[in-house]
Protein backbone atom coordinates (compact mmCIF):
# COMPACT_ATOMS: atom_id res chain seq x y z
CA UNK A 1 0.00 0.00 0.00
CA UNK A 2 2.90 2.69 1.15
CA UNK A 3 4.62 1.72 -2.30
CA UNK A 4 1.14 2.37 -3.97
CA UNK A 5 0.69 5.47 -2.44
CA UNK A 6 4.64 6.80 -3.37
CA UNK A 7 4.22 6.11 -7.35
CA UNK A 8 0.92 7.99 -7.08
CA UNK A 9 2.43 10.93 -5.60
CA UNK A 10 4.83 10.70 -8.60
CA UNK A 11 2.32 10.77 -11.02
CA UNK A 12 0.90 13.71 -9.09
CA UNK A 13 3.85 14.95 -9.49
CA UNK A 14 4.91 14.60 -12.92
CA UNK A 15 1.61 16.14 -13.92
CA UNK A 16 1.57 18.98 -11.85
CA UNK A 17 4.59 19.56 -13.82
CA UNK A 18 3.18 19.55 -17.02
CA UNK A 19 0.71 21.61 -15.86
CA UNK A 20 3.05 24.79 -14.78
CA UNK A 21 4.24 24.50 -18.30
CA UNK A 22 0.59 25.15 -19.31
CA UNK A 23 0.17 27.74 -16.96
CA UNK A 24 2.31 29.34 -18.80
CA UNK A 25 0.38 28.90 -22.36
CA UNK A 26 -3.33 29.83 -21.34
CA UNK A 27 -5.15 27.98 -19.11
CA UNK A 28 -3.91 30.96 -16.66
CA UNK A 29 -7.53 32.02 -17.04
CA UNK A 30 -8.94 29.20 -15.36
CA UNK A 31 -6.88 29.56 -12.01
CA UNK A 32 -7.77 33.54 -11.86
CA UNK A 33 -11.71 31.91 -12.41
CA UNK A 34 -11.20 29.64 -9.55
CA UNK A 35 -9.78 32.75 -7.89
CA UNK A 36 -12.42 34.89 -8.31
CA UNK A 37 -14.80 32.50 -7.14
CA UNK A 38 -13.71 32.13 -3.98
CA UNK A 39 -13.08 36.01 -3.70
CA UNK A 40 -16.23 36.52 -4.34
CA UNK A 41 -17.98 34.17 -2.34
CA UNK A 42 -15.67 35.59 0.58
CA UNK A 43 -16.64 38.46 0.51
CA UNK A 44 -20.28 37.16 0.55
CA UNK A 45 -19.48 35.56 3.79
CA UNK A 46 -18.39 38.60 5.25
CA UNK A 47 -20.94 40.80 4.32
CA UNK A 48 -23.59 37.92 6.14
CA UNK A 49 -20.88 38.08 8.83
CA UNK A 50 -21.17 41.58 9.13
CA UNK A 51 -24.99 41.72 9.10
CA UNK A 52 -25.30 39.07 12.24
CA UNK A 53 -22.75 41.83 13.80
CA UNK A 54 -25.24 44.56 13.06
CA UNK A 55 -27.79 43.50 15.86
CA UNK A 56 -27.80 42.07 19.20
CA UNK A 57 -30.27 39.61 19.16
CA UNK A 58 -28.43 37.84 16.54
CA UNK A 59 -24.88 38.20 18.77
CA UNK A 60 -27.32 36.70 21.59
CA UNK A 61 -28.75 33.59 19.93
CA UNK A 62 -27.18 30.56 19.57
CA UNK A 63 -28.83 29.39 16.20
CA UNK A 64 -26.89 32.71 14.62
CA UNK A 65 -23.85 32.46 16.77
CA UNK A 66 -23.45 28.80 14.95
CA UNK A 67 -24.46 30.27 12.05
CA UNK A 68 -21.65 32.69 11.84
CA UNK A 69 -19.37 30.53 12.96
CA UNK A 70 -20.33 28.18 9.76
CA UNK A 71 -19.64 31.38 7.78
CA UNK A 72 -16.19 32.25 8.99
CA UNK A 73 -15.15 28.72 8.91
CA UNK A 74 -16.21 28.25 5.37
CA UNK A 75 -14.40 31.59 4.56
CA UNK A 76 -11.14 30.40 5.92
CA UNK A 77 -11.45 27.32 4.35
CA UNK A 78 -11.79 28.66 1.07
CA UNK A 79 -8.71 30.74 1.74
CA UNK A 80 -6.76 27.56 2.79
CA UNK A 81 -7.85 25.68 -0.59
CA UNK A 82 -7.13 28.16 -2.65
CA UNK A 83 -3.69 28.64 -1.03
CA UNK A 84 -2.89 24.77 -1.05
CA UNK A 85 -4.15 24.54 -4.98
CA UNK A 86 -1.96 27.44 -5.52
CA UNK A 87 1.47 25.96 -4.21
CA UNK A 88 0.80 22.96 -6.05
CA UNK A 89 0.15 24.21 -9.14
CA UNK A 90 3.51 26.38 -8.95
CA UNK A 91 5.53 23.03 -6.99
CA UNK A 92 6.28 25.43 -4.10
CA UNK A 93 7.85 23.59 -1.85
CA UNK A 94 7.79 24.70 2.27
CA UNK A 95 8.97 23.20 5.36
CA UNK A 96 7.37 20.11 6.40
CA UNK A 97 6.53 21.71 10.05
CA UNK A 98 5.06 24.15 8.38
CA UNK A 99 3.26 22.09 5.77
CA UNK A 100 1.86 20.19 8.46
CA UNK A 101 0.39 23.69 10.71
CA UNK A 102 -1.00 24.27 7.40
CA UNK A 103 -2.44 21.09 6.58
CA UNK A 104 -3.60 20.66 10.09
CA UNK A 105 -5.85 24.11 10.26
CA UNK A 106 -7.00 23.27 6.40
CA UNK A 107 -8.47 19.93 7.62
CA UNK A 108 -9.67 21.01 10.72
CA UNK A 109 -11.62 23.88 9.18
CA UNK A 110 -12.78 21.24 6.53
CA UNK A 111 -13.90 19.24 8.82
CA UNK A 112 -16.00 22.11 11.34
CA UNK A 113 -18.75 21.97 8.10
CA UNK A 114 -20.79 18.89 8.64
CA UNK A 115 -20.28 18.81 12.60
CA UNK A 116 -21.73 22.54 12.96
CA UNK A 117 -24.71 21.65 10.41
CA UNK A 118 -25.34 18.67 12.98
CA UNK A 119 -25.31 20.88 16.37
CA UNK A 120 -27.49 23.27 14.00
CA UNK A 121 -30.21 20.48 13.64
CA UNK A 122 -29.90 19.70 17.43
CA UNK A 123 -30.69 23.32 18.14
CA UNK A 124 -33.90 23.46 15.85
CA UNK A 125 -34.80 19.74 17.72
CA UNK A 126 -34.47 21.17 20.91
CA UNK A 127 -35.98 24.15 20.21
CA UNK A 128 -39.17 21.90 18.88
CA UNK A 129 -39.29 19.26 20.51
CA UNK A 130 -37.85 20.98 24.37
CA UNK A 131 -39.66 24.39 23.82
CA UNK A 132 -39.75 25.24 28.16
CA UNK A 133 -36.02 23.68 28.17
CA UNK A 134 -34.84 25.11 25.13
CA UNK A 135 -33.21 28.44 26.55
CA UNK A 136 -31.74 26.57 29.80
CA UNK A 137 -30.29 23.36 26.78
CA UNK A 138 -29.02 25.68 24.45
CA UNK A 139 -27.48 29.14 25.88
CA UNK A 140 -24.09 30.93 24.60
CA UNK A 141 -22.56 29.08 27.19
CA UNK A 142 -23.55 25.72 25.39
CA UNK A 143 -22.73 26.79 22.24
CA UNK A 144 -19.28 28.19 22.70
CA UNK A 145 -18.49 24.59 24.47
CA UNK A 146 -19.84 23.00 21.28
CA UNK A 147 -18.20 25.39 18.86
CA UNK A 148 -14.96 24.34 21.25
CA UNK A 149 -15.35 20.31 20.43
CA UNK A 150 -16.26 20.74 16.81
CA UNK A 151 -12.56 22.19 16.21
CA UNK A 152 -11.24 19.28 18.91
CA UNK A 153 -13.11 16.33 17.41
CA UNK A 154 -12.02 18.17 13.59
CA UNK A 155 -8.40 18.49 14.42
CA UNK A 156 -7.87 14.24 15.87
CA UNK A 157 -7.62 12.89 12.12
CA UNK A 158 -4.66 15.04 10.90
CA UNK A 159 -3.41 15.49 14.46
CA UNK A 160 -2.86 11.83 15.09
CA UNK A 161 -0.83 11.69 11.71
CA UNK A 162 1.37 15.05 12.79
CA UNK A 163 2.11 13.59 16.10
CA UNK A 164 3.08 9.93 14.95
CA UNK A 165 5.17 11.29 12.07
CA UNK A 166 7.00 13.80 14.98
CA UNK A 167 7.36 10.61 17.10
CA UNK A 168 8.84 8.29 13.74
CA UNK A 169 10.86 10.87 11.80
CA UNK A 170 10.97 13.90 13.75
CA UNK A 171 14.49 15.19 11.84
CA UNK A 172 12.17 15.21 8.55
CA UNK A 173 10.10 18.21 9.52
CA UNK A 174 13.18 20.62 8.74
CA UNK A 175 12.97 19.39 5.11
CA UNK A 176 11.09 21.89 2.77
CA UNK A 177 8.41 19.09 0.87
CA UNK A 178 5.56 20.10 -1.67
CA UNK A 179 2.51 19.99 0.58
CA UNK A 180 -0.02 17.47 0.71
CA UNK A 181 -1.64 15.15 3.45
CA UNK A 182 0.39 12.14 1.56
CA UNK A 183 3.16 13.52 2.41
CA UNK A 184 2.41 13.31 6.78
CA UNK A 185 1.24 9.48 5.88
CA UNK A 186 4.61 7.33 6.26
CA UNK A 187 2.36 4.27 7.39
CA UNK A 188 -0.36 2.18 5.96
CA UNK A 189 -2.36 2.27 8.64
CA UNK A 190 -3.06 6.03 8.07
CA UNK A 191 -4.35 5.45 5.06
CA UNK A 192 -7.28 3.70 6.53
CA UNK A 193 -7.49 5.19 9.87
CA UNK A 194 -8.29 8.61 7.19
CA UNK A 195 -10.74 6.65 5.41
CA UNK A 196 -12.04 5.15 8.73
CA UNK A 197 -12.70 9.17 10.46
CA UNK A 198 -14.31 10.05 7.45
CA UNK A 199 -17.12 7.31 7.69
CA UNK A 200 -17.29 7.94 10.94
CA UNK A 201 -18.28 11.61 10.32
CA UNK A 202 -20.33 11.00 7.82
CA UNK A 203 -22.38 8.37 9.65
CA UNK A 204 -22.67 10.36 12.75
CA UNK A 205 -24.27 13.69 10.96
CA UNK A 206 -26.49 11.73 8.80
CA UNK A 207 -27.76 9.97 11.78
CA UNK A 208 -27.93 12.85 13.78
CA UNK A 209 -29.82 14.83 11.06
CA UNK A 210 -32.29 12.40 10.61
CA UNK A 211 -33.13 11.73 14.11
CA UNK A 212 -33.71 15.59 14.66
CA UNK A 213 -35.66 15.87 11.01
CA UNK A 214 -37.98 12.80 12.37
CA UNK A 215 -38.84 14.44 15.59
CA UNK A 216 -39.28 17.59 14.22
CA UNK A 217 -41.33 15.86 11.89
CA UNK A 218 -43.82 14.20 15.15
CA UNK A 219 -43.84 16.98 16.99
CA UNK A 220 -45.33 19.10 13.87
CA UNK A 221 -48.08 16.92 13.82
CA UNK A 222 -48.97 16.33 17.46
CA UNK A 223 -48.55 19.89 18.45
CA UNK A 224 -51.06 22.18 16.76
CA UNK A 225 -50.00 25.45 18.63
CA UNK A 226 -46.50 25.23 17.27
CA UNK A 227 -47.09 23.89 13.50
CA UNK A 228 -45.54 26.88 12.20
CA UNK A 229 -42.38 26.81 13.96
CA UNK A 230 -41.93 23.42 13.78
CA UNK A 231 -42.51 23.35 10.06
CA UNK A 232 -39.63 25.76 9.93
CA UNK A 233 -37.47 23.81 11.50
CA UNK A 234 -38.19 20.70 9.57
CA UNK A 235 -37.55 22.58 6.27
CA UNK A 236 -34.74 23.54 7.98
CA UNK A 237 -33.07 20.42 8.74
CA UNK A 238 -33.95 19.39 5.46
CA UNK A 239 -31.83 22.17 4.00
CA UNK A 240 -28.91 20.74 6.43
CA UNK A 241 -28.98 17.24 5.05
CA UNK A 242 -28.69 19.43 1.36
CA UNK A 243 -25.41 20.83 3.00
CA UNK A 244 -24.77 17.48 4.35
CA UNK A 245 -24.53 15.88 0.85
CA UNK A 246 -22.40 19.26 -0.79
CA UNK A 247 -20.14 18.32 2.40
CA UNK A 248 -19.77 14.48 1.25
CA UNK A 249 -18.90 15.83 -2.54
CA UNK A 250 -15.52 17.29 -0.76
CA UNK A 251 -15.28 13.99 0.84
CA UNK A 252 -14.47 12.51 -2.07
CA UNK A 253 -12.28 15.29 -3.68
CA UNK A 254 -8.77 13.60 -2.78
CA UNK A 255 -10.35 10.18 -4.14
CA UNK A 256 -11.34 11.68 -7.29
CA UNK A 257 -8.06 13.40 -7.49
CA UNK A 258 -6.18 9.76 -7.17
CA UNK A 259 -8.35 7.76 -9.69
CA UNK A 260 -7.37 10.82 -12.30
CA UNK A 261 -3.85 11.30 -11.32
CA UNK A 262 -3.62 7.28 -13.48
CA UNK A 263 -5.18 8.66 -16.68
CA UNK A 264 -2.74 8.83 -19.20
CA UNK A 265 -2.98 11.96 -20.91
CA UNK A 266 -1.62 14.70 -18.81
CA UNK A 267 -3.67 17.25 -20.33
CA UNK A 268 -6.91 15.56 -19.96
CA UNK A 269 -5.78 15.42 -16.32
CA UNK A 270 -5.47 19.14 -16.00
CA UNK A 271 -8.83 19.79 -17.17
CA UNK A 272 -10.19 17.21 -15.15
CA UNK A 273 -8.53 18.06 -12.13
CA UNK A 274 -9.95 21.79 -12.57
CA UNK A 275 -13.37 20.23 -12.91
CA UNK A 276 -12.89 18.47 -10.03
CA UNK A 277 -11.41 21.33 -7.86
CA UNK A 278 -14.08 23.93 -9.03
CA UNK A 279 -17.16 22.01 -8.85
CA UNK A 280 -16.49 19.21 -5.76
CA UNK A 281 -14.77 20.84 -3.60
CA UNK A 282 -15.02 24.92 -4.16
CA UNK A 283 -18.23 25.19 -5.41
CA UNK A 284 -20.04 23.64 -1.91
CA UNK A 285 -18.21 25.98 0.77
CA UNK A 286 -19.41 28.96 -1.70
CA UNK A 287 -23.02 27.78 -1.80
CA UNK A 288 -23.87 26.27 1.63
CA UNK A 289 -23.69 29.68 3.66
CA UNK A 290 -25.45 32.08 1.00
CA UNK A 291 -28.44 29.64 0.45
CA UNK A 292 -28.41 29.02 4.44
CA UNK A 293 -28.83 33.13 5.14
CA UNK A 294 -30.64 34.19 2.21
CA UNK A 295 -33.41 31.91 3.65
CA UNK A 296 -33.69 33.18 6.90
CA UNK A 297 -36.48 35.67 6.82
CA UNK A 298 -34.40 38.24 9.46
CA UNK A 299 -31.30 38.08 7.70
CA UNK A 300 -31.98 38.30 4.37
CA UNK A 301 -33.39 41.91 4.87
CA UNK A 302 -30.58 43.19 6.63
CA UNK A 303 -28.25 41.08 3.91
CA UNK A 304 -29.85 43.13 0.88
CA UNK A 305 -29.97 46.06 2.66
CA UNK A 306 -25.80 45.96 3.44
CA UNK A 307 -25.10 44.59 -0.16
CA UNK A 308 -26.80 47.63 -1.97
CA UNK A 309 -24.65 49.54 0.25
CA UNK A 310 -28.17 50.89 2.24
CA UNK A 311 -29.62 52.34 -0.80
CA UNK A 312 -32.77 50.07 0.60
CA UNK A 313 -34.94 50.30 3.75
CA UNK A 314 -34.78 46.92 6.09
CA UNK A 315 -38.03 45.24 5.95
CA UNK A 316 -39.19 44.94 9.20
CA UNK A 317 -38.88 41.01 9.90
CA UNK A 318 -41.01 38.41 11.30
CA UNK A 319 -40.76 36.96 15.01
CA UNK A 320 -37.18 35.63 15.59
CA UNK A 321 -37.63 32.55 17.61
Amino acid sequence: MATNNESIEGTLLVHQQFFKVEMTEGPLSKLIVAILMALVFIFINSIMFHTLLSKPVFRELPRYILFAHMLCNDSVQLLACMTLYLMTVNLQQIPKALCALFLLFATTTFNNAPLNLAVMSLERYVAICFPLRHSEIVNQKSTGVSIGLIWIFSSINLGIDVIYSLMVSPVSFKDSIYCSRERIIISPWQIDKFQGFNYLFFVTVTAILIFSYINVVVAARSASSQKDSAKKAHETILLHLGQLVLCVNSFIYGTIERALAMTSSSRLFIDLRYMNFLFVLLLPRCLSPLIYGLRDDAVRPLFLYYVRCGYQKVKPAGTIH
